[in-house]
């Protein structure tokens, strides 16, 4: 703490913001309205401030640059309303704590020391000539975050600024009000940690801004590499220093970067709403969130459906010993591997030469261009050229085709048939296009006409027999046009390709596998991963192992589709990913940025990608020179505690450092049945409830055993429980139930694992999902068992948690 006097000045120093904050706000609040009342006004009047008159070209070209004009006008009106109404915000956010650090700092050369006082947004006086408080990503606040008292630097567009800090300082702030003032060194002051994250956990994550450790400022700052990898310990801030990192890319690239060029993969939709209020929070708008799972159904269309990867998950989490089974899992990890992204590129260029599939395309029950004529067209191509630009000539010849096709069916007897029904806006519109410059005909009289002639009962003479002729010929070509159209759609997004088909066929066996891939062996019981694949693709659908792959598939023999809009990529849960995944992603975004965020302590999928080391694909995947990667080792979310139990969970758990916050124990509870463990558990809820823990999970290992729990527990009268499915969209505070998997990336204030038992978590496969469900305590941590504990927890130090019986 600092001295009295020391206090005196910088309460009255924050008074004086907070006053002039106060001031300008006032400033700008009734201008703002003013700007958007005007805008409204605009809005509403804008077609009555222009008179639209067409009759000569003058009129018209007046009429279009009054309507210019006018929108212009409204244009500016509106930007500077959202420009105002942005300082507007931003002050306000100011207002209950304008900063949390300063830092005095003297520049070499200078001769003067300068205090730099750091909040969530910038702060200039009236005259704009001096910061009151400065956003905390200009490059000067990064010392606040990277350097202790003593020689220090910053990174400017310039070049780097050196200098000494001579001062570090850090504050609570509430209402206006001092509550609490450290002088710190390097690490931000664990006070004012010690009590940020001694809070409960809320529904939404809450910004770091004020606790951004040094690591953690790496990430957030780091502008080079192309592919960043943040490999982080389950709690350690990976996720929020991301999202930290979103909003300084916004601030520091404001005049090229917008936030819909972002996009963030999370794990599942709940997590979106989670983190949905950081960047809001920032006073930025929110990137795109989505979910891997989106984009393959979108990839996918209509024709196939693909399993999720919540379905997967449970799959392989059921307690199975079957030879299917087994040969699932195994079909999981090939899938997922390097070997088969090699495969699929051999199997096309093995298409270059042969096994082409297509379907043929059938007009009214007739094979218009056989799927065997369209085989012979693509491989008179020179071979030379590659799949996917064959497929592009393929169907240009098959356009030029159906144009051809089109003429000859003018002449088909159904044509008349269709005419017999035809109704008058079809005729009046080839009446227009025939009769457009002659006056000779009313259309009511035409039409009878044409419909007589059509039926045989015309008893006229027809003057202008050559006009009739024409306009029969032209509703038979608008008749074929019509039922052409879909055959022309369908070719042009490529429907001839019989996708589904070249899939199928790479599982026909293990010989024809090998020739068509050219890979030397397959995994054990491939037999039977081909027998389920193609059993599945029977059904148009596709597990969720094989979607990834079928598009990887699609793009090489179609082409890739990109998007080049996006310009930074966000991936949360990293290391649930595939090699396809990453591949598909990079093919998918090629101009952006990724940042990778996972732990690989937390790898709860089979088809789990190694984020670091030499073998990582994600090093490959952009090369070495390209690629970072920062370890973040230390965990704040929970207690020395917990984090002291959960990470002699794995082998090598001893790299994670708990974060000095002490609280109780794990308490493991043994009981007879799952009923005598739902109603201690009841009575749990209930004591931590009275103790203020408003955020409490009850986590089961899968979907079923989750509906149990929630039963078991209401049974027990446990009141205001809500389960959580795959479903859910939003994440709220309360008692839930849950799943292991569906709890990833969330934190509570308690969380009680349903069943640790043996017979629940006794396979080495599911020892990360149960690492990962005891992570997801913040201050508590209770477990039950009706039975044998798991091995996990019989290999631990009994010193590490309390039992009770």
């Amino acid at each position: 703490m600092i001295n009295e006097q020391d206090w005196n000045q910088e309460q009255a120093r924050l008074d004086e913001v907070t006053e002039k904050l106060r001031a300008r706000i006032a400033e700008l609040e009734p201008e703002a309205d003013g700007l958007r009342n005007q805008a409204g006004d605009l809005r509403k009047r804008f077609w009555e401030e222009v008179t639209v008159n067409t009759a000569t070209d003058e009129d018209f070209e007046e009429t279009f640059y009054s309507i210019k004009q006018q929108e212009a006008l409204l244009s500016e009106r509106e930007r500077s309303y959202r420009l105002r109404f942005q300082q507007w915000k931003g002050l306000n956010r100011l207002l209950p704590s304008p900063y949390f650090g300063r830092i005095d700092f003297s520049e070499d050369g200078l001769g003067f020391s300068e205090q730099v006082y750091i909040g969530v947004s910038s702060f200039v006086e009236s005259d704009g000539l001096q910061f009151l408080v400065y956003d905390w990503r200009t490059p000067i606040a990064s010392m606040y975050y990277d350097h202790s008292p003593g020689p220090a630097f910053y990174d400017t567009p310039g070049g780097l600024v050196s200098g000494t800090m001579e001062l570090k300082r850090q504050y609570q702030i509430r209402d206006g009000r001092l509550l609490n003032v450290f002088d710190t060194s390097l690490t931000i002051g664990d006070e004012l940690l010690q009590q940020v994250l001694g809070h409960g956990a809320d529904a939404q994550m809450k910004t770091i801004v004020a606790t951004i450790q040094k690591e953690q400022n790496a990430i957030i700052r780091d502008d080079k590499s192309r592919m960043l990898i943040v490999q982080g310990a389950a709690g350690s801030g990976k996720t929020s220093a991301a999202l930290q990192r979103v909003a300084y890319l916004l601030y520091k690239h404001r005049e090229r970067l917008k936030a819909d060029q972002i996009v963030l993969f999370s794990p599942n939709p709940m997590f979106n709403s989670y983190v949905s209020t950081v960047l809001p929070e920032l006073g930025e708008e929110n990137m795109q969130q989505t979910t891997f799972q989106e984009y393959l159904e979108i990839g996918l269309g209509a024709g196939l459906r693909p399993e999720d990867p919540f379905d997967q998950i449970e799959y392989v989490l059921s307690d199975s010993s079957s030879r299917a089974y087994e040969a699932r899992l195994k079909g999981i990890a090939y899938k997922a591997s390097a070997a088969f992204l090699h495969a699929l590129r051999g199997y096309a260029g093995w298409l270059g030469r042969s096994g082409m599939r297509f379907l043929g395309i059938r007009f009214r029950d007739r094979d218009l261009i056989p799927a065997e004529r369209m085989e012979a067209q693509f491989y008179a191509y020179d071979a030379a050229i590659n799949v996917a630009n064959r497929i592009a000539m393929l169907q240009e010849w098959l356009l030029k085709e159906l144009s051809v096709l089109e003429r000859e069916e003018r002449e088909a007897l159904w044509v008349q048939d269709e005419l017999d029904y035809l109704d008058k806006d079809d005729y009046a519109a080839a009446f227009r296009e025939l009769h457009q410059d002659r006056g000779v005909f009313d259309f009511a009289e035409r039409y009878e006409q044409v419909q007589e002639r059509l039926q045989g009962r015309s008893r006229r003479d027809e003057s202008d027999f050559d006009y009739a002729e024409r306009e029969e010929a032209l509703l038979r070509k608008q008749v074929v046009q019509e039922q052409f159209k879909p055959l022309r759609r369908s070719v042009k997004r490529l429907r001839f390709i019989d996708t589904t088909g070249l899939y199928a066929q790479l599982f026909g066996g293990r010989e024809a596998y090998l020739a068509m891939s050219g890979e030397t062996k397959v995994p054990a019981l491939w037999d039977d991963i081909c027998e389920q694949t193609r059993e599945k693709l029977g059904k148009l659908e596709l597990f969720y192992e094989d979607a990834t792959p079928y598009l990887y598939l699609k793009e090489l023999v179609e082409g890739v589709r990109t998007n080049t809009e996006i310009r930074h990529v966000f991936v949360d849960e990293g290391q649930d990913y595939s090699v396809f995944q990453y591949e598909f992603l990079k093919r998918l975004f090629p101009r952006a940025r990724m940042t990778v965020l996972g732990d690989f302590g937390q790898a709860i999928f089979t088809q789990a990608t190694e984020l670091h080391g030499a073998d990582s694909p994600l090093i490959r995947l952009y090369g070495e020179s390209d690629t970072s990667l920062i370890r973040l080792v230390r965990s704040y979310r929970s207690t020395r505690e917990i984090v002291a139990f959960a990470r002699e969970l794995l082998p090598d758990g001893r790299e994670i450092v708990p974060f000095e916050r002490s609280g109780p124990k794990p308490r493991l509870a043994k009981t007879a049945s799952r009923q005598q463990s739902a109603a201690r558990m009841a009575a749990d809820v209930a004591a931590l409830r009275d103790e203020g823990y408003a955020s409490i999970a009850v986590i089961a290992k899968t979907a079923a055993e989750s509906a149990e729990a929630y039963e078991a527990l209401r049974a027990q009268g446990c009141p205001s429980l809500r389960l959580v499915t795959k479903e859910t969209p939003t994440f709220e505070k309360g008692t839930l139930v849950l799943p292991a998997y569906l709890a990833k990336g969330v934190e509570f204030d308690a969380v009680l694992i349903y069943d640790a038992s043996e017979a629940t978590y006794g396979r080495e496969s599911e020892r990360k999902l149960f690492y990962t469900a005891c992570t997801r305590a913040m201050h508590r941590l209770l477990l039950y068992a009706a039975g044998e504990w798991t091995p996990f927890v019989r290999a631990l130090d009994t010193s590490l948690y309390d039992e009770r019986s």
